[in-house]
């Protein structure tokens, strides 16, 4: 039986919460098609997979409630920040309720990704003519990757979550955390073992490869089996994976698939553009020179575009998490660190002074590629006392908005993107990728599983990301590697999670309470409101609580979350902070 496209969408919408039935193709004659008629042609496969994608930039809309915001804002090594208005990151940072159906952006629109991946799935053999054979199997691995990876986001914020596997409207209750990591599983086998052997880039930039299926297949693992305390990752079929195949994999990915290690790894981050960093002094001076977004290091990120403004279905072409992480009431002063923004998530304290004092990092040149201590680098910026709260005084510098002086000097630009073909402007000019997976977290993940075993030029994983910031080899013990991926991979969403696979949650407690801090310019200590670990506890490890509209459209199918009753809500005001 035919379906309409259109229909399909609608009925999920209903059946799931979601507000609007949004072009699901992305299409301008969705309501004339349907599985009858698409897709029929490659370039139509190839569209419908790209609509998948597109689930990842409409989350960005809603920078609070993106999986990349919530895992980095959670970490101890970052404050909720902001004003007293900033919420939503405070809520985040202390595993508090923010907003009435808190998180429904996040459900939403990972389950609309899901939808468009299952409706792939259903349709892609109406196709019968690919200009070659590689071409039907690489549109299959990115879209058995793609479902893979958004039940991975909503596992690790809701735990047990809704599995839907088809577009028949359905009214489903919570699959158990087991039954949805065996479906991610085997989702991430099947992309791995129906992706071509293309080494980068050939299989096309910003595109899904077999090798990044690899990867985030061992960060599966390595959650599934820490937080769940399991030998092995089930499968649908009754099978499972152990960890020597998730090491075979990496291994495949790590000599196979072209990705590599950029020289320096400032060179990721966009204050080392060349626009920039010709008048930033700290690039300059160390030779930086940015290796753009699409560099050999990065295996999946969210792509932005420059077609400006936003679409007219409220697709996002911009990173409003740059934005957000921002500083505020910004100004020359602040360069290049002065696209204005609203100051979340100011770096902790313990953060810098761990680095600075551990022997087996000295001369570390990540510490200050990776973190603005403002009264160093930008003394003359002032801030806004009035409104910021939970001001340490530092600043992450892999996820913040640039600026570059124009061609006389005359004038800024309010982004470096500007120089690239973005708007100038301090919202929609912001194009930086958000990257979810790069090499050097592969080399550590394999380390971490191999007990350090050498596998990338003549070194263990921990030792070649070592060698590349300029140290020397150090003994593989799980405490070395666990320090490797706080310093190496500090917000870029992974510390949270990893802290919870390790059962060591404890630590954020104790990295953040009684950091230094400015509340409108009131010397303060960090301080939580609540018992963290007791929150933690009642939400069974972290998990956030489930949007209220779905639980009550569902009509009692779905159940909400543990430890989100009354109480937990998070309001303006809350903060435990003296104000003026």
């Amino acid at each position: 039986m035919k379906k309409n496209l259109l229909y399909m969408i609608c009925a999920f919408c209903v059946i799931f919460g979601l507000c609007a039935c949004e072009d699901f193709l992305d299409t301008d004659n969705l309501t004339k098609k349907d599985t009858s008629n698409f897709p029929i042609s490659e370039s139509d496969a190839v569209q419908m997979v790209n609509g998948i994608y597109a689930a990842m930039n409409r989350n960005l809309a809603d920078p609070e409630e993106d999986p990349f915001f919530i895992f980095d804002i959670a970490s101890d090594d970052r404050l909720g920040g902001g004003s007293q208005s900033n919420i939503g990151a405070q809520g985040v940072d202390r595993l508090m309720n923010a907003y009435l159906d808190w998180m429904k952006p996040l459900w939403k629109q990972r389950y609309a990704g899901i939808n468009r991946a299952n409706n792939a799935l259903e349709t892609i053999d109406n196709v019968k003519e690919w200009s070659s054979g590689d071409k039907k199997n690489q549109l299959l691995c990115e879209t058995y990757f793609l479902r893979a990876f958004y039940y991975f986001n909503l596992a690790q914020v809701f735990n047990g979550v809704p599995l839907v596997l088809s577009t028949e409207p359905q009214n489903l209750p919570r699959a158990t955390p087991d039954e949805v990591y065996a479906q991610i599983a085997s989702d991430l086998k099947a992309s791995i073992e129906a992706g071509p052997s293309t080494k980068y880039p050939n299989f096309g930039i910003g595109r899904v490869s077999k090798w990044a299926a690899e990867g985030m297949m061992a960060r599966v693992w390595l959650f599934y089996t820490g937080f769940y305390k399991k030998s092995e990752l089930p499968l649908v079929d009754g099978g499972s994976i152990s960890k020597a195949q998730v090491v075979s994999w990496l291994e495949d990915c790590i000599q196979n698939s072209g990705y590599g290690l950029v020289s320096d790894q400032r060179n990721l981050w966009p204050y080392t553009n060349p626009y920039t960093a010709k008048d930033y002094p700290y690039a300059h001076e160390n030779g930086l020179n940015w290796e753009t977004d699409e560099n050999i290091e990065s295996m999946f990120a969210v792509k932005m575009s420059n077609v400006p403004g936003w679409s007219a279905d409220g697709l996002l072409r911009h990173n409003r998490i740059v934005e957000f992480y921002n500083p505020r009431k910004t100004t020359e002063a602040a360069f290049p660190f002065s696209v204005q923004g609203y100051s979340n998530g100011p770096v902790c304290w313990k953060l810098w002074t761990d680095w600075a004092e551990d022997p087996d990092y000295a001369g570390d040149y990540r510490r200050v590629g990776s973190i603005c201590k403002r009264a160093d680098e930008i003394p003359n910026y002032k801030g806004d006392p009035a409104k910021e709260v939970e001001n340490t005084d530092l600043l992450a510098k892999k996820y913040i908005g640039c600026e570059a002086w124009n061609e006389d000097h005359s004038g800024r630009y309010l982004s470096y993107g500007y120089y690239y073909g973005s708007e100038n402007n301090r919202q929609t000019g912001l194009t930086q990728s958000l990257v979810w997976l790069r090499f050097a977290d592969v080399l550590l993940m394999h380390a971490e599983l191999s007990d350090g075993k050498t596998v990338y030029n003549g070194k263990s994983g921990l030792n070649a990301v070592r060698q590349r910031a300029g140290l020397p080899d150090i003994a593989y013990s799980l405490s070395s590697l666990k320090k490797e991926r706080r310093y190496e991979l500090c917000f870029e969403a992974l510390r949270w999670n990893d802290l919870r696979r390790w059962g060591d949650v404890s630590e954020k407690v104790k990295n953040q309470v009684g950091n230094p801090i400015l509340n409108q310019g009131i010397p303060g200590e960090y301080a939580f409101t609540n018992d963290f670990m007791q929150r933690y506890n009642d939400t069974g490890g972290g998990f956030f609580k489930i949007p209220e509209d779905q639980v009550t459209l569902s009509e009692g199918v779905l159940e909400q979350n543990p430890g989100w009753g009354d109480g937990t809500n998070w309001v303006k005001g809350d903060l435990p902070y003296k104000f003026k």
